[in-house]
């Protein structure tokens, strides 16, 4: 099948120095987890996105010394010939789909915490850090910056031998030339420091270096925030720009990547869609381009391929620069050039591929369940092995986890029934779709309406009656999945008292739940939220009742309203609209007790009122401290109760109860999947339904089978 003549500037090849990318996608340095001690993963990860199509496929940040250790992140690292050889098995992997491998060379001076190492790192002045407690590095001499920059060229060589076509200084998100560049980290008086050609000079020898080492054989090429977005603290575009013109004029970079603000608020780079639309980094780009003269990359989420010509045909780009996009489907290019961009599965910009960075995980993706799974369980995110013997499946549900485990067991060859109450499908998603900037979150639905429409195996009835165990086991079906989601709790049971609020009940006009707002319950003037779940559904009814003018309050027993929020980016940008929109926050707090009239007085108190002195030995039945008995008391028309949510299990339990009846009925299997089972991240329910239907012949598929795990074997080589 043949794209579209439209989109052919896409499948351009472009030099960058002595290498030519196949085409104009460029998947940008992103962290997935694996670093280079879980080569098979890292391999399979990237090797997946040559597959797709991408034509330049880079790993993570490289950490060139172990004076540059960032644990409990997982970089990849280049320190020694175990690391090549790891490393070697993913450039080898990207090679065989004929996508170039690139490599992004790291040093994070005083922002490096080296805690496993232990070692001293190294930078332009003895300044504190802003992103790791009791983090400083040592002021280097003239020695030291030779031994710097030897470091990157070392660095490169060791990237060149693992087979690596494009190394990249990375200079964004306060690394090491950044810290050499802006005043704000350089107080330097000598030749390194003070004027702009001064506070330049680190970086631009740096590439000088690199180029001379490796760049006949090798392209160079560096990562700038272009403007931190910061004012006149940090770099802004007019000293961004002086110093591409500078490199420039040089003649030692073969490609410029362009990103913008810093590494404190890189959310404003990896921009959740609550806050910022697709292609928003574009201005920097172009600004870029105006005065380079070798190709420029930027990012901006951008999933649409008519955006991406629009990019290259306005000279916006030169390559389009893609992390989360090519996460959400690394086949994206791919379905491009055969005329299928209706199937492209688009990112949402939620983000719960980053929260996994800053949690130390590995990587995972809402929209793509095969995320990093590419390796430890084999799953390829365009094809499916066929079922032997495909047998009738019922899937009462239509959620996420309903839609998509219909889906994969239609892949693979099932005759699926999927059923949902409601008159279209989507589950709650339908609601949180609706919340203030969540609209790009409906694409979860959008892309498997459109996959389940093409798939003859599976029937989709919407707007039918509540299944209940006699019409389950009546229905005809060989299997059962049952996916029919929770719902938040109506008394307020929490995880502070781990038990209801004594007086909070939604059935009465004074409380309501989440559902019951987004279904049109009243809301009186003055509003109290409880937020007991930590994520995006708190803040947004805070957003939403003070759009709709109301006094709005959010009581929550976390350090801050929606701290989960800080992991996926979003956290900054919510602390300053609740600011902005002055909802009075109460953190660390929770209900006391309640009093409810007309309206109601809620009683709260400070976690952490009672005394720190604990008394020792304890007396049975008392708390061990003085208790504190202060109290601030919030009077309002309606509470919002989103404490908890519970899982919708009756329809399950009636049908394990009446086990015995399944043989008659020619049942042979009911499972469970999605919140129904257990309520979690809307990321883990589409999991759960992808991978049972992955392994829908398991002996048990309730249960995941075991998977690949990378991990040092005692008794072995080690470096």
């Amino acid at each position: 099948m043949t794209g579209d003549p439209k989109y052919d500037v896409l499948f351009e090849p472009v030099r960058i120095g002595p290498k030519q990318a196949p085409n104009r996608f460029f998947q940008v340095p992103h962290c997935n987890g694996a670093g280079s001690h879980r080569p098979g993963a890292q391999a399979a990860f990237r090797a997946m996105k040559a597959e797709g199509g991408w034509g330049v496929v880079c790993v993570e940040y490289c950490a060139i010394s172990p004076e540059t250790d960032d644990t409990p992140h997982i970089s990849v690292r280049i320190w020694d010939e175990g690391d090549v050889i790891n490393l070697r098995h993913t450039t080898e992997s990207v090679h065989r789909h004929g996508a170039l491998a690139g490599i992004q060379l790291w040093y994070g001076g005083a922002h490096a915490p080296v805690r496993e190492t232990l070692a001293i790192s190294r930078g332009p002045s003895q300044m504190p850090s802003e992103t790791a407690y009791q983090n400083y590095c040592h002021e280097c001499d003239e020695d030291d910056i030779r031994e710097l920059i030897q470091m990157y060229v070392d660095a490169a060589r060791r990237s060149e031998d693992a087979g690596f076509d494009y190394v990249e200084v990375i200079g964004s998100d306060s690394s090491l030339p950044t810290q050499f560049l802006q005043p704000m980290y350089n107080k330097r008086t000598d030749r390194w420091g003070g004027s702009f050609e001064n506070r330049a000079r680190f970086w631009l020898e740096t590439m000088a270096a690199l180029k001379r080492a490796v760049g006949d054989r090798v392209a160079v090429g560096t990562r700038i925030a272009i403007d931190n977005l910061l004012g006149p603290m940090g770099l802004e575009l007019e000293e961004g720009l002086k110093f591409v013109e500078l490199v420039t004029r040089e003649g030692v970079c073969d490609l410029w990547n362009i990103k913008i603000s810093y590494f404190m608020e890189w959310g404003n780079d990896a921009g959740p869609s609550r806050f910022f639309e697709p292609g928003y980094q574009t201005w920097a780009t172009k600004a870029v381009k105006e005065v380079a003269n070798v190709p420029v990359v930027g990012v901006g989420r951008v999933t649409s391929p008519d955006d991406m010509v629009r990019i290259i045909r306005a000279g916006e780009a030169d390559l389009i620069g893609a992390a989360r996009p090519s996460i959400a489907d690394p086949f994206l290019p791919r379905k491009i050039r055969e005329g299928r961009s209706d199937d492209i599965r688009e990112c949402i910009g939620c983000n719960i591929c980053v929260s996994q960075f800053n949690m130390e995980a590995p990587l995972v993706c809402t929209q793509n369940a095969t995320a990093m799974e590419e390796y430890r369980r084999g799953w390829h995110p365009e094809r499916f092995d066929q079922a032997a013997e495909p047998c009738s499946v019922l899937v009462v549900g239509a959620g996420p986890a309903g839609m998509e485990c219909a889906r994969v067991l239609g892949e693979r060859g099932y005759d699926v029934h999927l059923r949902e109450r409601e008159s279209e499908i989507g589950g709650h998603i339908r609601q949180v779709m609706r919340y203030p900037g969540l609209t790009e979150w409906g694409r979860i639905i959008s892309y498997r309406q459109a996959q389940l429409d093409k798939l003859k195996s599976v029937e989709v009835h919407t707007g039918v009656d509540d299944m209940t165990a006699d019409s389950v086991l009546s229905y005809g079906a060989d299997k059962v999945v049952i996916a029919v989601g929770a719902e938040w709790v109506m008394d307020g049971l929490n995880a502070v008292s781990f038990g209801p609020i004594e007086g909070a009940d939604a059935e009465t006009p004074q409380f309501c739940t989440p559902e019951q707002v987004m279904g049109g319950k009243d809301i009186g003037d003055r509003v109290v939220i409880l937020d007991g779940d930590g994520y995006f559904t708190g803040v947004a009814m805070a957003e939403m009742m003070a759009e709709r003018g109301k006094q709005v309050s959010v009581v929550t027993q976390f350090n801050e309203v929606a701290p989960f929020c800080q992991n996926t980016l979003e956290g900054p940008n919510l602390q300053r609209l609740l600011h902005e929109q002055d909802i009075q926050c109460y953190p660390l707090h929770w209900i006391e007790s309640l009093a409810v009239n007309n309206t109601v007085k809620v009683e709260i108190a400070y976690a952490y009122r009672d005394s720190p002195r604990i008394e020792l030995p304890p007396r049975t039945g008392r708390v061990p401290r003085r208790l504190g008995t202060d109290t601030t008391t919030l009077e309002c028309d309606t509470v919002i109760l989103c404490t908890a949510r519970k899982s919708r299990r009756e329809l399950f339990t009636a049908l394990k109860a009446r086990k015995d009846e399944w043989p008659q009925n020619d049942v042979q299997a009911v499972y469970q999947v999605g919140d129904c089972h257990t309520p979690r991240f809307i990321q883990l329910s589409v999991f759960e339904g992808h991978r049972l239907g992955r392994e829908f012949e398991s002996d048990n598929p309730q249960f995941p089978l075991p998977y690949i795990r990378e991990q040092h074997t005692w008794g072995n080589e080690t470096y």
